[in-house]
């Protein structure tokens, strides 16, 4: 929280509204990644580039942030977190969440900013899940452990 800013956050959350709509509106496409790189396994004739493009995008867009966000935003440069975490623990972590999408079917993108655009109920019973955990896994690790 000691980084946030209410430019870059209001900047970020544009960007990402205008994302969802321009997908929504040209390809009747939800921008919510698990499904964009699900459909890709096995992909189908004529519906890859698409999701190829968007998936590309997420990091070619975090990288241009990276380098020109400093500029614009001098306050949003902080080094990014670290986590001691071994490998083993790290697997453990990435097939929870996978489970965690297939059982809610979809992920934090798709539920909680097209979800909750289009008014889902099964999208807002996942939100309110997974930002209660998350608020009690923050608990934990910095008032228990």
């Amino acid at each position: 929280m000691e980084n946030f800013t209410p430019l870059s956050a209001t900047i970020g959350g544009a960007l990402i509204g205008l994302a969802v709509t321009v997908l929504w509106s040209f390809a009747g496409r939800t921008a919510g990644v698990s499904g964009i790189f699900g459909g890709l396994l096995p992909p189908l004739r004529g519906d890859v580039a698409w999701r190829l493009a968007f998936l590309v995008g997420l990091p070619v867009g975090a990288a241009l942030g990276a380098v020109f966000a400093p500029r614009l935003l001098p306050d949003v440069s902080a080094a990014p977190p670290t986590f001691d975490l071994g490998p083993v623990a790290m697997i453990i972590a990435g097939l929870l969440v996978g489970i965690g999408t297939r059982l809610s079917r979809g992920c934090t993108s798709g539920h909680g900013v097209c979800g909750l655009a289009r008014l889902s109920v099964r999208s807002l019973c996942a939100v309110v899940v997974f930002m209660g955990v998350a608020a009690l896994v923050v608990y934990v690790t910095r008032h228990v452990l």
